[in-house]
């Protein structure tokens, strides 16, 4: 497996993969999150793409697309509450549905973990929503923990 920056020739094959975690999100709540809908339209993709800012992972194996981390600095300089620090924030990862349990998802975590200590990051964080049990479980088995908590009333 090889593991690289996406490149705009990745496009169909990271759509497909965002469909799919459209659909998880849906499913876990139809409420907030609508059923086959795209996350970025394409040139919102291109641009993310040559963004050196939200760096875009891809898992390739024999040519085809795996599996995607999305990324994104966030720097904390100068802020009156915050210590001078870079993050780097997984806005999404995802795998193959039909290709989960090959560990293709703990690789891309791996590289990005590493990727992110070369550029001198203080740490990986990420978002995850409780209805995606499975992503959750990935999650805690690579060694992440709970940092903050959102809380909702649905009125």
């Amino acid at each position: 497996m090889i593991i690289r920056r996406a490149q705009e020739k990745d496009m169909q094959a990271i759509d497909r993969l965002l469909l799919q975690v459209c659909m998880v999100h849906h499913q876990g709540r139809p409420d907030l999150f609508r059923a086959g809908a795209r996350k970025y339209t394409d040139e919102e993709l291109k641009k993310i793409l040559r963004d050196d800012e939200k760096p875009v992972f891809v898992a390739e194996e024999q040519g085809e697309v795996e599996g995607y981390a999305f990324c994104v600095f966030e720097k904390h300089e100068d802020s009156h509450a915050f210590t001078d620090i870079t993050t780097l924030y997984i806005d999404d990862l995802c795998v193959d549905e039909g290709l989960r349990g090959r560990h293709v998802g703990k690789s891309l975590y791996e590289y990005v973990l590493d990727f992110a200590k070369k550029k001198g990051c203080y740490n990986v964080t990420l978002n995850v929503w409780t209805c995606n049990e499975g992503a959750m479980r990935f999650y805690e088995a690579c060694g992440l923990k709970p940092q903050k908590i959102g809380m909702e009333t649905i009125l």
